[in-house]
């Protein structure tokens, strides 16, 4: 599935353009620091964690416990999950297949 097309437009794909010159998690976090609040960018780091959390199939109340979205949040999640532009499949598979790459890395160490 595609990108909605709302979304896009020459400032948005100058956002994108510039994320995707990041190189390291400290250069993410010096430029997500100036371009967004703290609230902001730990709104998008529940939602991660929730759709990871949803991909193992753990209940609403322990993913409310642990990351302290709304039941709300958690649905909006799911919907994308189940029916948005596949962003969040295509970033848990990729995580996924790093972590297990980083795995059999150590388990020859």
């Amino acid at each position: 599935m595609s990108s909605d097309e709302r979304l896009r437009n020459p400032l948005t794909d100058a956002l994108a353009e510039a994320v995707l010159l990041l190189k390291s998690k400290e250069e993410c976090y010096r430029f997500f620091e100036d371009i967004a609040t703290v609230a902001e960018i730990k709104a998008l780091a529940q939602r991660l964690e929730v759709a990871k959390m949803l991909q193992r199939n753990e209940t609403y109340t322990a993913i409310t416990e642990r990351t302290g979205v709304s039941t709300a949040t958690i649905s909006r999640v799911k919907r994308c999950l189940n029916f948005g532009a596949d962003g969040y499949q295509l970033i848990l598979r990729r995580l996924k297949e790093q972590n297990e790459k980083h795995e059999s890395y150590e388990g020859e160490l």
